[in-house]
């Protein structure tokens, strides 16, 4: 099972039927095997906070959901995860290209990706740092469930070194 397979695979198995994505090269095949899945609603955004509004819609209509996006998108989305997802108690699972880490190589990348898991920290959401495709399964397949339990997102962050 590669990088790829492991996220859509733990996906589909936790029940996920609705996604919405802000583009990143690091999930690019990932999106593509999603738009080719029927049972997926995929809706690509501009915006992180646009696509944590229409998550939090699409729950209230049913559905299990999740956003793909880039950790820097998660400055951007602060303050629709804590007054509309978190306040609600609306489940959703987020998985984040996670970019400055070690071996990133544009520096502007750096800062936000030595503060992501401190601000999800601060936040009091629970993440996973899988460093395998299994390890991403797992934590991927057991997100919906603890974010259910908990009534706020849940993050899988994927470093350069996962993919």
């Amino acid at each position: 099972m590669d990088s790829s397979e492991a996220i859509f695979n733990g996906l589909k198995d936790a029940g996920i039927d609705f996604i919405v994505s802000v583009p990143c090269v690091n999930l690019s095949k990932l999106l593509n095997m999603i738009d080719e899945d029927d049972e997926i609603i995929h809706i690509p955004v501009t915006r992180e906070e646009e696509g944590i509004g229409i998550c939090a819609g699409a729950y209230l209509g049913g559905r299990k959901t999740a956003i793909l996006m880039q950790n820097s998108g998660l400055g951007n989305s602060i303050n629709a995860l804590k007054s509309l997802i978190q306040l609600y108690e609306f489940p959703l699972i987020m998985i984040m290209s996670h970019r400055g880490t070690e071996g990133e190589n544009i520096c502007g990348q750096v800062p936000m990706g030595e503060s992501t898991p401190l601000i999800l920290e601060a936040m009091d959401f629970k993440f996973f740092k899988p460093g395998n495709p299994e390890a991403a399964y797992e934590a991927i397949f057991d997100s919906w469930d603890l974010s259910t339990e908990e009534g706020k997102p849940v993050s899988v962050l994927l470093e350069i070194s996962y993919w």
